[in-house]
């Protein structure tokens, strides 16, 4: 058989599809002219920067970039193929066209926990006025009244009556708020008074009995009841105990007169004397 001699249209398109598509040898030698350069480019800028180095990897990348486009683009590539791996001028040690991202802040330092203020102090409590305290008898002049018949001042706020004597009297007898209790004789220093007068105690028996009485309870009053003409012997007896016991020594002085009133120097006065009972007035701790 002889051989097809290719018509003129087949000619025509052989020639034009070699004048389209690039051989793989020329495409070779192409990207290897690429990567050469941009070796070269890359050294250059390491050691000694240029002004247009930036410029001139650029403009060699994007030749590379558009070879391969028109390359990917072309009729001739075979469909399902990955386009070529575009080499970008940072991947070959050139500097980027463009500066890099602004390192980022520093993050803020934390700001310090505020301080919490501190609790205000409570104010102290104020102190509460101490009570007073109770005095321990009346506070201004009062009556007493006494008799050798208790049951004739029944109901009284202070009676006096005795203790020992020819009219002894027993606690159930008297009924009264307060009781002073009379020794006649000086044997009983428990007793709240000593009467001194003609027939019971002596002067000098009030000291011997003021001594007992205080010594026994340091705190107690000694109440001595005499008449005013026995009053200087008594009280010439009294001088000679310790000052803190003279102290504690009341005078209780009988001036009968019929008229409410108190002898100076006296804590009590006996300015009446009655059928039934007698009537003295007293100073507060008499």
């Amino acid at each position: 058989m002889f051989p097809r001699i290719p018509s003129f249209q087949s000619l025509f398109r052989n020639t034009y599809s070699l004048a389209r598509k690039p051989s793989r040898q020329t495409l070779g030698v192409a990207a290897a002219t690429v990567a050469a350069a941009a070796g070269v480019a890359a050294g250059m800028s390491a050691s000694h920067p240029a002004a247009g180095s930036v410029d001139a990897a650029a403009a060699l990348n994007r030749a590379a970039v558009t070879r391969t486009a028109v390359h990917a683009g072309s009729k001739s590539a075979t469909p399902g193929k990955a386009a070529p791996h575009v080499v970008a001028a940072h991947q070959v040690g050139l500097p980027a066209a463009h500066t890099t991202a602004s390192q980022h802040s520093a993050a803020p330092a934390h700001n310090a926990k505020p301080q919490h203020p501190a609790k205000p102090q409570h104010p102290a409590r104020p102190q509460h006025p101490a009570k007073p305290q109770h005095p321990a008898g009346p506070t201004k002049p009062y009556r007493v009244y006494d008799s050798v018949t208790p049951s004739a001042i029944s109901g009284k706020a202070v009676v006096a009556t005795y203790s020992n004597g020819s009219y002894a009297a027993s606690r159930s007898q008297v009924h009264a708020g307060k009781v002073l209790w009379i020794d006649t004789n000086g044997s009983n220093p428990s007793a709240n008074v000593l009467d001194v007068e003609p027939g019971d105690a002596t002067p000098p028996q009030a000291a011997t009995w003021a001594r007992a009485r205080l010594t026994a309870s340091p705190h107690a009053l000694a109440v001595i009841y005499t008449m005013r003409s026995e009053w200087p012997a008594v009280k010439a007896a009294i001088a000679t105990l310790p000052g803190h016991m003279q102290s504690h020594v009341r005078y209780w002085i009988a001036d009968p007169t019929g008229v409410p009133h108190i002898v100076p120097g006296a804590a009590a006065t006996q300015w009446y004397w009655g059928s039934s009972y007698d009537i003295s007035t007293a100073l507060p701790r008499f």
